[in-house]
C-alpha cells in the first residue's frame, strides 16, 4: 500500500509540475513580451531624439527640401510645411510608431503571444534610425518631384517624376491615407489628416489602374512590413481581394499592385535590402537584444547633391 501511495504521489507531483511548467512558459512569453515593448519605448524615444537633435540626414534634408520648395514655390508652401512634419515627432511615420505601439501595449496580454512578439520585432525595425531614414526618401522624393527637376531624388535611381501625376510615392501608404470604395465599388486613394490638402494638387488615384501601373516607393517595395500595422495590413488585403473579384466578374485582368518588386532604389540602407524574419525569434536571446543602433550612422546616400541646378 505503501507503494501506491508513493506512486500516486509522484503522479500527482508529476502532474502538478507539468501544468506549472506550461503556465511558466506563458507566463516567460508574456514576461518577454514586456521586455521587447519595454526596448521598444526606448528604441522609439532614441528615433525620436535623432529627429529633434538633427542627427539623421535624410530628416535634414527634407526639412532643407521643403524651404527651397517654399521660397521657390510659394504656392506649395503650405504642401511644403506638411511633407517637413515627417522630419520630425508630429510626422505621420514617427506618429504611426507610436500609435501601433499604444496598440501593442493594451492588447499585448492577450494570445496569439508569437504574433504579438512578431508584430513587436517589425516595429523595433521601423524604429531604426537607418530604416526610418530610408522611410523618408518617399516624402523627399515627392518634393523633388515638385521641384520641377531643381532638387535631386534620394535613394531613386531614376531623377524623373514616375507614374502620373507627382505625389505617386505616397499613394498606397496608410500613414497618409487609405483606400475607400464608393458606391459603384470603385476603391480610390483618400488622404487622410494633416495630408488632405495633397488631394488638392494630385490627381485622384483608381486603385485598379494603380495597383497595374504602380511606379517604384521605398513604402511599396521595401518598407510595407515594417511600416505597416496590423490593421492596416489587414485593410490592404481586403480591398486587393475586394477588387481582384470585380475584375474576375467582368472578365478584365488584375494585376496586384505587390507582385512583383519594382526597380529604382539605390543607395538605401543594407538593413532594407534584409527582409524581415518570417518569424518572431522571441527567446531571451533576441537577437534584438543590442538593436538600438547608432543615429549616427543612419545617413543614406545620394547620387547627387541637394541643388541640381535649373
Amino acid at each position: 500500500m505503501s507503494d501506491i501511495k508513493a506512486w500516486k504521489l509522484i503522479s500527482l507531483f508529476c502532474l502538478i509540475s507539468l501544468l506549472m511548467g506550461c503556465q511558466s512558459k506563458e507566463e516567460q512569453l508574456q514576461q518577454t513580451i514586456q521586455q521587447s515593448i519595454t526596448k521598444a519605448e526606448v528604441e522609439l524615444d532614441g528615433l525620436g531624439k535623432a529627429l529633434d537633435n538633427g542627427s539623421m540626414r535624410n530628416a535634414v534634408l527634407l526639412t532643407e527640401y521643403a524651404r527651397i520648395i517654399s521660397n521657390e514655390k510659394p504656392q506649395l508652401s503650405q504642401i511644403a510645411s506638411v511633407m517637413a512634419q515627417d522630419a520630425t515627432r508630429n510626422g505621420a511615420l514617427y506618429s504611426g510608431l507610436q500609435q501601433r505601439l499604444a496598440d501593442i501595449k493594451s492588447t499585448y496580454l492577450i494570445p496569439p503571444y508569437e504574433e504579438t512578439l512578431r508584430n513587436l520585432d517589425l516595429l523595433r525595425d521601423a524604429a531604426k534610425p537607418t530604416l526610418f531614414s530610408d522611410a523618408l526618401t518617399d516624402p523627399i522624393n515627392m518634393l523633388a518631384d515638385m521641384s520641377g527637376g531643381s532638387l535631386a531624388r534620394v535613394g531613386a535611381i531614376s531623377q524623373q517624376a514616375e507614374g502620373a501625376g507627382e505625389g505617386n510615392q505616397l499613394v498606397g501608404n496608410p500613414n497618409y491615407g487609405n483606400w475607400q470604395t464608393n458606391s459603384n465599388g470603385i476603391s480610390f486613394w483618400q488622404w487622410y489628416g494633416m495630408y488632405r490638402i495633397l488631394g488638392d494638387v494630385f490627381d485622384r488615384v483608381e486603385y485598379g489602374s494603380w495597383s497595374k501601373r504602380r511606379k517604384y516607393s521605398y513604402y511599396n517595395d521595401y518598407g510595407r512590413a515594417r511600416y505597416t500595422s496590423p490593421k492596416q495590413m489587414k485593410a490592404q488585403t481586403a480591398v486587393e481581394t475586394r477588387t481582384r473579384q470585380s475584375y474576375q466578374r467582368q472578365g478584365k485582368q488584375f494585376t496586384s499592385p505587390y507582385a512583383t518588386k519594382k526597380t529604382g532604389a539605390s543607395g538605401l540602407s543594407r538593413s532594407s535590402y534584409t527582409p524581415p524574419k518570417s518569424k518572431s525569434s522571441y527567446s531571451k536571446t533576441s537577437s534584438y537584444s543590442n538593436s538600438s543602433g547608432s543615429v549616427r550612422n543612419s545617413n543614406s546616400r545620394t547620387s547627387r547633391g541637394v541643388s541640381r541646378g535649373k
